[in-house]
């Protein structure tokens, strides 16, 4: 049976394929990138590597609309390469999640095809369609791409649900052959190697099913109804039927991350109780909306980083007894970690991003590295619309156009917080292409990839890259970093995290300066003599003479009391 806990001391990497490495010279990454690179997993020390999507897609929203979940994109490669991923990962002690999205399909699926073909459609059921009100949209439910999230269907005369973009009609999980059908995809992938799967927006299959309108907001025509489909009626049977008809008696250590938007720490607790056997993990989304105004992502107000620390450690206090949290900067959906909370000037760029990390992957939580932190990749230096791919931006920049919206607010807005600045490719070298294609790159590449890139850094002592390496030692190797209590400290400081992480006899001491003026700090006479395990600054004595020291601009030590 699996071993529920293995995943407390393990360190997930995350690849974004089409920005990892290209094999083949067409300006997309694929698998062939990807089977390259394995030695870059091994060398950091991860456990797991999250693959986004690489099924079958039309990409109209970069793999997250599958039009066939049990083959390969060409874009990408092929089942066979993806097999060959899998062994190769597993002959260097390294699980493969993939990304499994269930909430919604292509509207290229067959299954879709089939549904949009008449009322009467056996798969018609298989998705949410319902008859427009007063000659519109049934709800005022939004997308969260922009626009109504209902789409009208001449051929019937009926519109379908679509909570992402209009090519990406959601599932209809209160029909059990659509559930047995998710079932019987899922385990054909353990059955081929796969070691479990992180849960596109697995809170939203459950919806309110009155298909009422929301709350309404001023100023918008269409709301993102939280309340009407996250964490809805029967989410948790959903969760608790996915466990026992995948994973329930299976040889392995699978690994399940439902990936909530909007979810609160009482319902974490109640997805992650390994008693209820529902997922393993979440990924909650509160610390990443503390720069973003009421309005939308786009109304970005910049950090306050109080307000950032007691947000993550809230969570640490609710799940301390029971449950489990994902613990992550950035990822494919979020800005660079170091631009966003941290300092990208080229002075700052490393310490910054070492901090970060530090504060991270010493907290209660399985920490998530994306594709790039671990070099400290910034945030691309966008300077007009037109520079944005990514579906959301494009059309948030449609609705300013069309709506005489503050132009220059919406280009800091997605300059700042554009899903398109984690996925610019990833910079393993100095070259024009930072060695990630021989063509054209499907996004530019960041231009200071001639100073930020891996080959300046892996083996380099004292580098971000070696950092990341050094943190992921130290969840292995300490338990205290994977099961210890948590408690802030000096949490009302604008500029210096602090916290302790306890178990036993064994205190973790970890302290990062946010800022750029030194600190000096009084512990207390407690920490006298303690053992000094990472710091992200060079020569630092081995033990603290003191309770007192000095902190360096944007400088963290870890300190261990025994």
């Amino acid at each position: 049976m699996q071993d529920r806990e293995w995943f407390k001391s393990a360190v997930v990497y995350q690849v974004y394929p089409r920005s990892f490495a290209d094999s083949d010279g067409d300006g997309i990454g694929d698998l062939g990138g990807i089977l390259a690179h394995l030695d870059h997993f091994e060398a950091l020390g991860v456990d797991v590597v999250w693959l986004s999507p690489i099924y079958r897609s039309p990409q109209a929203d970069n793999g997250y609309d599958i039009s066939d979940y049990q083959d390969v994109d060409p874009l990408f490669g092929t089942l066979e390469q993806l097999d060959e991923l899998i062994a190769g990962l597993h002959e260097r002690g390294i699980k493969l999640v993939m990304d499994l999205v269930v909430n919604h399909t292509s509207d290229e699926h067959p299954w879709f095809v089939e549904s949009r073909t008449s009322k009467d459609s056996p798969k018609r059921d298989w998705y949410v369609w319902r008859d427009g009100k007063d000659g519109a949209e049934p709800n005022n439910w939004g997308s969260f791409f922009s626009g109504s999230a209902w789409q009208r269907d001449e051929a019937t005369d009926q519109y379908y649900l679509h909570l992402f973009d209009r090519k990406q009609p959601d599932l209809n999980w209160e029909n059990e052959e659509v559930r047995e059908a998710v079932h019987a995809m899922m385990r054909w992938w353990l059955d081929r190697g796969v070691d479990g799967f992180r849960m596109d927006v697995i809170n939203f299959i459950s919806k309110e099913q009155s298909f009422a309108d929301a709350p309404p907001v001023a100023g918008q025509p269409y709301v993102n109804a939280f309340s009407m489909f996250a964490d809805g009626p029967r989410i948790h049977e959903f969760l608790a039927e996915m466990h026992e008809q995948v994973f329930a008696g299976r040889d392995g250590a699978f690994l399940t991350v439902g990936e909530m938007p909007g979810v609160t720490t009482d319902e974490a607790i109640r997805y992650t109780d390994p008693e209820r056997a529902e997922v393993d993990m979440v990924f909650q989304f509160e610390h990443v909306s503390i720069d973003q105004g009421p309005a939308s992502k786009w109304d970005w107000i910049g950090v306050d980083r109080v307000a950032l620390k007691r947000s993550l450690h809230r969570w640490q206090v609710a799940l301390a007894e029971r449950g489990w949290n994902s613990l992550y900067w950035d990822n494919h959906d979020q800005p660079r970690a170091v631009s966003r909370f941290g300092d990208d000037d080229p002075a700052y760029w490393a310490a910054s991003a070492k901090a970060l990390a530090t504060i991270l992957h010493c907290m209660r939580g399985t920490p998530y590295v994306y594709q790039g932190e671990e070099l400290g990749m910034t945030n691309y230096p966008f300077r007009d619309a037109s520079e944005h791919r990514d579906v959301e931006a494009v059309n948030h920049w449609k609705r300013v156009l069309a709506e005489g919206l503050d132009q220059q607010a919406a280009l800091t807005g997605m300059a700042k917080v554009g899903r398109d600045n984690a996925r610019t490719p990833v910079q393993w070298d100095a070259g024009p292409t930072a060695g990630f294609t021989t063509g054209e790159p499907w996004l530019p590449v960041n231009p200071n990839r001639s100073w930020l890139n891996a080959a300046a850094q892996v083996g380099v002592e004292g580098s971000v890259f070696e950092h990341h390496r050094a943190l992921i030692r130290l969840r292995h190797e300490h338990e205290v970093i994977a099961d210890g209590d948590f408690t802030a400290v000096m949490e009302n400081d604008p500029d210096v995290w602090a916290y302790v992480r306890t178990l036993g006899a064994k205190r973790l001491l970890v302290v990062a300066n946010c800022g750029r003026s030194p600190r000096e700090l009084e512990l207390g006479d407690g920490w006298a003599g303690t053992r000094l395990l990472l710091s992200n600054e060079p020569d630092r004595a081995e033990r603290l003479g003191s309770g007192r020291l000095t902190l360096a601009g944007w400088e963290s030590r870890v300190y261990l009391a025994e």
